[in-house]
């Protein structure tokens, strides 16, 4: 069969793409693939999944995981296109069955539910998100007397942080305590009972949240039979992003495959970032001797994004880390243009000097989507955001509401998670107390009478609501009882659930007209999912964004500047970028100055900051900030020094300016402003007479 679809990639990329291949059921030892920013990783992978099938390979047998689920669903679409170029027509089917791709925590949902009989779990259980999970964490913590101390007790997202924060690094609380939350470590024992108390309701009320489908997975292949019964299911498993997996993670591959064979892991140790979600940089780092003998190394440093100077300059910034795999990313795209690096007077400066050069480029006839100004905190933006207001010059800010996260799509989605569950008293807590007249005590005591009933919604008919909710009761009572019958069917149960909350959308919320297109969207949503179960699922793992959260202004213009922090701007690529306060304090945060680690992943931000540039960079440093808690009118400021990053020895990498530039007269020497002597006082006088 002709391997002319392959032409196209690089030397090593191929080399990547045909590892293993032909090896049978061997299927070829571990294999690592380090794949620098813009470096057609997503390509290499999806046509070494292709190469495979188009070898022979079940596609049944493949697992592939992602970290989101159109990650997952643009590799699938890819290795689609690639096989049927290979294989004809006959390759639709080959990928259909291609099912076994998607996000960590889906794959985890999905197996839990294949062997909940194996494990002793209910497969009916629902999914909390993260919200969920803290409220639930708030019941217990209410219940076990912990927000009636004398001391003020962790908050209840501060208690599922640690406790999220110790399972997925796998460490002791004791360490996760000291190390991250030391105003913590004093409540050690009583979060110790806070989460051996939170685990019982859980498993009461057959709800799992986030880190317990990575935990449960673990804890199943932890259990050496199971772990080879579903290691052996997969000939090959493909783990993209790896510098992002958290220890929980990685345990979880080395008990699938501990020979590694047919193991495939991408990524980048230079863009590890994400600590604060306990991932570790020392999953990659440390992949290649995990296995005997050592997974093979295949590094892709050609890059299809930059222009040649923007390279150099970011390679000089990452060749300074203290330990990485050695690459030096190059391009074909030539360009006499290097990075600048600007200093500005302060933040107001910064902001002025950055939309002009936006407006500058657009002129010149550059997009305002093609520009994206990055920021390390999202609360750098604030001087810049206020510039383009005045300006009237659109943008958008990424990060901010997920869908999950609006309130209205929030109650809707618990109407149903109700009914799929009515053991669920976080859900159902909230559903209740929809209907006007219904506080808390009486949402517990309705509660209290389905678990009675065994999560029997027919108890609901026997209750006596107050008065103000007499009249909306029984149609409330009677849509719970046709959900949880499945009497309505799917996706129809979307509709009706929204037709009876829109009139108390109109009472509980004054934008609703705004909100019902959330609930459309969201109905939309739920026809492309072939079950309820499915839907929630999926939904709760990996959330759409939403609408009626987006700032107006941009969703009426065409064309808009992007705003990021450098986390959300992981994996984008704009025509120009400007990266606002490349200075001590700001990159590296001053809260991100303690340990080496932490430094290093500091760098790291940098870097990513920087490989986001197609053809233009402007890193700027404001000389000076102003400090907070003063008067508007107050000039309190401290002096800032360029980031650590960037020190004197690399600087030849980049373009210095100062802005706004000193004029300068013709004998060379700087222009002095001309004195002006103005006498205020006979003014003054003078307005009297």
């Amino acid at each position: 069969m002709s391997a002319a679809y392959l032409a196209k990639l690089n030397p090593n990329q191929r080399r990547a793409v045909e590892h293993g291949v032909g090896c049978g059921a061997a299927a070829g030892g571990p294999l690592l693939v380090i794949a620098g920013a813009g470096s057609g990783k997503t390509n290499a992978l999806a046509h070494r999944v292709a190469h495979l099938i188009v070898n022979g390979v079940d596609p049944r047998r493949v697992l592939l995981l992602t970290f989101s689920r159109r990650a997952a669903s643009e590799m699938t679409r890819r290795v689609e296109r690639i096989a049927i170029e290979a294989m004809g027509a006959k390759a639709a089917a080959m990928i259909e069955a291609l099912t076994w791709a998607g996000t960590f925590h889906a794959i985890g949902a999905r197996l839990l539910r294949d062997y909940a009989h194996v494990i002793g779990v209910d497969p009916a259980f629902t999914i909390h998100d993260r919200e969920d999970s803290a409220d639930l964490m708030n019941l217990v913590r209410h219940e076990l007397g912990f927000s009636k101390t004398q001391s003020r007790f962790p908050t209840k997202g501060t208690c599922l942080a640690i406790y999220s924060r110790a399972v997925n690094a796998e460490a002791p609380l004791s360490d996760v305590l000291g190390a991250v939350y030391p105003w913590c470590a004093g409540w050690e024992a009583e979060l110790r009972e806070l989460f051996a108390s939170y685990v019982v309701a859980k498993q009461r009320q057959n709800v799992l949240d986030y880190d317990d489908l990575l935990l449960y997975w673990a804890q199943m292949v932890a259990e050496p039979k199971l772990a080879e019964e579903i290691g052996s299911a997969f000939d090959h498993v493909f783990v993209d992003e790896y510098q992002d997996t958290n220890r929980l993670q990685a345990s979880i591959l080395l008990a699938l495959k501990p020979d590694g064979h047919g193991l495939t892991v991408v990524g980048d140790d230079a863009q590890s970032i994400y600590s604060f979600r306990a991932a570790t940089v020392r999953n990659i780092l440390d992949f290649p001797g995990q296995f005997q003998p050592p997974a093979e190394i295949v590094t892709l440093a050609q890059n299809y994004r930059s222009t040649q100077p923007i390279l150099a300059a970011a390679n000089s910034v990452i060749g300074l880390a203290a330990e990485r795999f050695a690459k030096t990313l190059w391009s074909e795209r030539r360009s006499a243009d290097r990075p600048e690096l600007v200093t500005v007077r302060d933040e107001i400066e910064q902001a002025r000097y950055v939309v002009e050069k936006v407006l500058e480029n657009r002129e010149a006839g550059g997009a305002l989507k093609a520009q994206a100004v990055l920021f390390r905190a999202s609360h750098h933006s604030g001087p810049i955001e206020v510039e383009l207001t005045r300006r009237n010059i659109p943008f958008m800010k990424f990060g901010g509401l997920k869908f999950l996260d609006a309130a209205h799509v929030k109650d809707l989605l618990a109407v149903l998670r109700w009914a799929q569950n009515p053991r669920d008293r976080v859900v159902g807590f909230r559903v209740v107390q929809l209907l006007a007249g219904v506080g808390p005590s009486t949402a517990a005591k309705a509660l209290d009478e389905v678990a009675a009933a065994g999560g029997a919604f027919d108890a609901l008919a026997a209750f006596k609501p107050p008065a103000r909710a007499l009249e909306d009761w029984p149609a409330f009572v009677d849509l719970l009882m046709r959900l949880h019958g499945d009497k309505a069917g799917w996706p129809a149960e979307i509709e009706a659930i929204r037709r009876w909350y829109e009139p108390h959308l109109d009472r509980l919320h004054e934008d609703a007209i705004v909100r019902q297109g959330d609930l459309l969207q969201l109905e939309q949503i739920a026809a492309g999912y072939p079950s309820r179960e499915r839907f929630l699922t999926e939904l709760t793992l990996d959330p759409p964004d939403a609408t009626s959260d987006e700032a107006g202004a941009p969703l009426r213009d065409e064309d808009y500047l992007i705003l990021s922090t450098i986390h959300s701007a992981k994996g984008q690529e704009w025509t120009s970028v400007f990266v606002l306060n490349v200075v001590d304090g700001c990159i590296p945060s001053d809260l991100g100055t303690g340990a080496s680690a932490e430094i290093e992943e500091e760098r790291r931000l940098l870097y990513v900051a920087m490989t986001r540039a197609k053809d233009r960079l402007c890193l700027v440093t404001p000389q000076r900030f102003f400090t907070h808690g003063q008067s508007p009118q107050g000039d309190r400021h401290v002096y800032a020094s360029r980031t650590r990053f960037l020190p004197a020895g690399i600087l030849g990498a980049f373009e210095i300016r100062a802005w706004p530039a000193a004029a300068k007269p013709q004998d060379g020497r700087a222009e002095r402003t001309p004195r002006i002597q103005i006498d205020i006082g006979a003014r003054m006088r003078g307005m009297w007479r």
